[in-house]
C-alpha cells in the first residue's frame, strides 16, 4: 500500500510556509500507511554539513558523540535535538561525517547526511509523527514524505521512509523490487556502500547515490534505473537542487501530479493535493510509465 507525497516550491516567497503546506498532504495518506511515517526537508541557506541521527532513547548522549567527533576530526560539532533525532552540524563535508559515524559508532542510525537535507521518521500515525517533530513550523524549498503499511516486514523506525545513502539525496518508494539483494551485494562489495536496513528502498537510494557519484545527473540516474532495477515502483527522489518522480514501465502503483507557477507537487492520490493554494487552476496529470519528471533550482 503506502502513500507518497512531494512538494517543491518554485516561488521563494512561499518557502517560510513549506511545512504548513506539506503537513495536510502527508496527513491525507494516513489510511495508505498508518504504522509509520517520515519526511525529508530541504532547508534554505545551509552552510555546514550535517548528519541527522537517531536513537530510540530520547535522552541519548549526543553531546558525547559530538565531543568525540570534534576531538577525532579537528572541527567543532554542534548538536540540536528533536525528540528521538538529533542534528550534528560542522564546518566539514557530509561524507566525512558519515564515514566517521559508520566507523566509530555503527550502532547509531544515520537518517541523512548533507548540507540542506534533514530526515525525520518514526513509528505511529502521520499526524503524531509530524507533531513530534514540529513539521508545520519548518521552512525550506521542498519536502518529500511517506506513510508506510509494512506488509512484508516489521514495523520499525529504521524501516520507515525516506532513505538517504549519499549527501543530500533521499528516496521514497511505493512498490517492491525483485533484484535488490543482488544489487545490494554488488553496491556493498564493489562500490563500498554501507546499508543499515534490509529495506529494498534503501538499495534503490544507494543505487542512485552511486550513479550520481559517477557524474550522472538525477534524470540520467533514473533513466539508468529503468534498466537496472527490476520490480514495480513509484519513486519520488529529492536532491539538494530539486526533486524527481519515476514510475516503472508497468506503472501499477498510483501517482498524480499537479503544477502551478508557484509549486509542483505529487502524491499517490489527488486528495493530498486538494488543499494547496491555487490547485483549482493547476495543471493536473498522471505521470506516464518509464518517464522521468524532474524540477530543480533554476
Amino acid at each position: 500500500m503506502c502513500g507518497i507525497v512531494g512538494l517543491y516550491l518554485k516561488n521563494p516567497d512561499l518557502r517560510s510556509k513549506l511545512g504548513h503546506l506539506f503537513a495536510p498532504m502527508l496527513m491525507e495518506m494516513t489510511d495508505r500507511g498508518p504504522d509509520s511515517a517520515g519526511f525529508a526537508v530541504y532547508r534554505d541557506g545551509a552552510q555546514n554539513a550535517k548528519a541527522t541521527v537517531y536513537d530510540a532513547d530520547e535522552h541519548f548522549d549526543w553531546d558525547a558523540i559530538a565531543s568525540e567527533m570534534t576531538n577525532d576530526l579537528g572541527f567543532a560539532v554542534s548538536v540540536s535535538r528533536s525528540s528521538t533525532h538529533a542534528i550534528l552540524s560542522a564546518q566539514s563535508d557530509a561524507d566525512t561525517m558519515r564515514r566517521w559515524l559508520v566507523t566509530h559508532h555503527p550502532e547509531v542510525r544515520i537518517m541523512s547526511t548533507g548540507s540542506t537535507l534533514e530526515i525525520y521518521k518514526e513509528i505511529g500515525l502521520p499526524v503524531d509523527v509530524m507533531d513530534r517533530f514540529g513539521v508545520t513550523q519548518m521552512s525550506g524549498s521542498h519536502m518529500i514524505g511517506h506513510t508506510r503499511m509494512a506488509t512484508e516486514s516489521a514495523v520499525t523506525t529504521e524501516g520507515a521512509h525516506p532513505f538517504n545513502t549519499g549527501a543530500d539525496l533521499c528516496l521514497v518508494h511505493n512498490g517492491s523490487l525483485s533484484n535488490h539483494h543482488g544489487l545490494k551485494r554488488w553496491l556493498s562489495h564493489d562500490k563500498g556502500l554501507v546499508f543499515q536496513t534490509e529495506n529494498d528502498s534503501e538499495v534503490a537510494a544507494g543505487y542512485l547515490s552511486w550513479r550520481l557519484s559517477e557524474g550522472a545527473s538525477l534524470s540520467e540516474a533514473l533513466e539508468a534505473a529503468l534498466k537496472d532495477l527490476d520490480g514495480f515502483y513509484t519513486f519520488t527522489v529529492g536532491t539538494k537542487d530539486g526533486f524527481a518522480v519515476l514510475r516503472d514501465p508497468v506503472a501499477c502503483k498510483p501517482a498524480v501530479m499537479a503544477e502551478t507557477d508557484d509549486w509542483v507537487a505529487m502524491s499517490s492520490e489527488f486528495r493530498a493535493l486538494a488543499r494547496l493554494p491555487g490547485v483549482e487552476k493547476a495543471k493536473v496529470w498522471e505521470p506516464k510509465p518509464a518517464t522521468v519528471y524532474s524540477w530543480g533550482h533554476g
